[in-house]
């Protein structure tokens, strides 16, 4: 249960704004603000105080009135009334540019998604997956399941895929029936019309926090060991370039964007995604992000031209999200020429598929390169894979730490460092620790050139070696 708990306390944090997960029975009268933390002032702790128990009212009144599936302009002329009444009638902690501010942050909050209002107001929710009008499931705490929410009909649905789609600047119709965007708070979504999806419309949506998970966050939920921790901040202060590996929502990008905050604040850092979503504490960034073609079929920027790009603006490391295709030997040639501490991620199910794959997508590039060259320029740029998983309890955890050591033959070398190891299962949770295999990798020298001090006690083998 505590673990359970503390689960939830980190998944709140994340969406800052939203309300609770229960649905309260009665309204209260005002509006009580929680105490400060020592990172929030109390002015921001009661505006958000404020919205997420108001946004909480309103999708009650919504639901009690039926009117979460009426058009735009009846629910907008709604939410304008009840903000008025409430803020005539309670005594809110909220200054005046704040009450401003309420009415235009509850609509944005209220009118794009309809009845998925519920689902995208809960912080424990990370992805709404909708299959027609009446199947809606959702993933919470790694979990998926099904939901009661349901669309008045097939045209409401594919009104709010549009409105969706309308409102980032898209377009979803039948003679362009496919689109993949992102929302504005990050959130990225898929939707589908027929007939590319035979049985109706479909509409997917994974969700990003206003606040992402840290380092230490994903330390107390068992992502990985303190060992694996001291020991992944060395390598990225160390300028080592990594590959982070795993399946579709496993955590790359979550993982990615906490490793990285150990790069140096005065280093220049150039992002490239396909849906912007990393979030980096450092000053110097440049974020840049693909753009699908119009519907004309022009205007299409892809990765590989976005990496191309960004070796010439004077990066010092360049983290491309997730490398799908022949972008892939650009990164490993940017890799290999001094942007040394560059770091991306692959869809891949071990580090010798991540190999295998990034192999398949330097061919993608359309060169003529034999097979030897590739793997040879691979093992030279990359120094470590990551590769994450998310077990079948729903935990995300690093399953390994592997160091590319060179070629032999025609075959990558591998040595793992650090590994997850099962021990058995605890109710619906595997019980395992994170262990280190004795070996100790050649990347220690390499940092040791630079003045980076590794403790040895980082590769012990015995559980509880290095004390938090």
């Amino acid at each position: 249960m505590t673990d359970k708990r503390n689960s939830r306390e980190i998944l709140a944090a994340t969406n800052l704004a939203l309300p609770t997960d229960r649905v309260r029975q009665t309204r209260r009268p005002t509006v009580a603000a929680p105490a400060p933390t020592e990172t929030q002032p109390v002015e921001a702790v009661s505006y958000l105080s404020v919205k997420s128990d108001l946004h909480q009212q309103l999708l009650e009144d919504l639901d009690r009135r039926n009117l979460l599936n009426s058009n735009e302009d009846r629910m907008a002329n709604f939410v304008e009334d009840f903000v008025d009444q409430a803020l005539q009638t309670q005594d809110l902690p909220i200054n005046e540019t704040e009450r401003k501010r309420l009415v235009a942050d509850l609509l944005e909050e209220t009118l794009g998604v309809g009845p998925l209002a519920p689902l995208m107001g809960d912080p424990a929710v990370t992805d709404i997956l909708v299959n027609s009008v009446d199947t809606v499931y959702i993933e919470r705490f790694g979990q998926l399941e099904k939901t009661d929410t349901k669309f008045r009909d097939v045209d409401h649905l594919v009104r709010i895929i549009q409105r969706i789609a309308t409102r980032v600047g898209r377009r979803i119709d039948e003679s362009s029936p496919m689109v993949d965007a992102r929302l504005p708070d990050g959130s990225r979504v898929n939707a589908t019309l027929p007939p590319v999806t035979i049985d109706g419309p479909t509409l997917s949506i994974r969700r990003f926090g206003k606040r992402r998970l840290r380092r230490e966050n994903l330390l107390q939920l068992g992502m990985f060991s303190p060992a694996m921790l001291r020991f992944l901040e060395l390598l990225v202060r160390g300028r080592k370039n990594l590959l982070i590996s795993g399946g579709t929502g496993s955590g790359k990008s979550t993982f990615l964007g906490a490793i990285a905050e150990s790069i140096p604040n005065r280093e220049r850092v150039v992002t490239i995604e396909d849906a912007a979503e990393l979030v980096l504490d450092q000053e110097h960034v440049v974020r840049m992000e693909t753009r699908p073609p119009n519907v004309e079929g022009r205007g299409q920027i892809v990765a590989r031209d976005l990496v191309i790009n960004a070796l010439r603006m004077r990066p010092d490391r360049i983290i491309v999200g997730e490398v799908r295709g022949g972008e892939a030997l650009d990164m490993l040639q940017a890799m290999n020429t001094g942007h040394d501490g560059s770091m991306t991620t692959i869809h891949a199910n071990s580090p010798r598929d991540a190999v295998a794959r990034l192999e398949t997508m330097v061919l993608m590039a359309g060169l003529e390169l034999p097979s030897r060259a590739i793997r040879e320029q691979a093992t030279s740029a990359l120094n470590l894979i990551i590769h994450i998983r998310r077990y079948e309890d729903g935990i995300r955890r690093v399953q390994s730490i592997t160091e590319v050591i060179g070629l032999e033959g025609e075959t990558p070398q591998l040595q793992e460092i650090f590994r997850f190891e099962v021990r058995g299962k605890q109710g619906k949770r595997l019980t395992g620790e994170h262990v280190a295999t004795g070996i100790v990798p050649r990347v220690v020298e390499e940092l040791r050139a630079a003045n980076i001090d590794v403790p040895m006690d980082l590769f012990a083998t015995q559980p509880g070696a290095l004390q938090q």
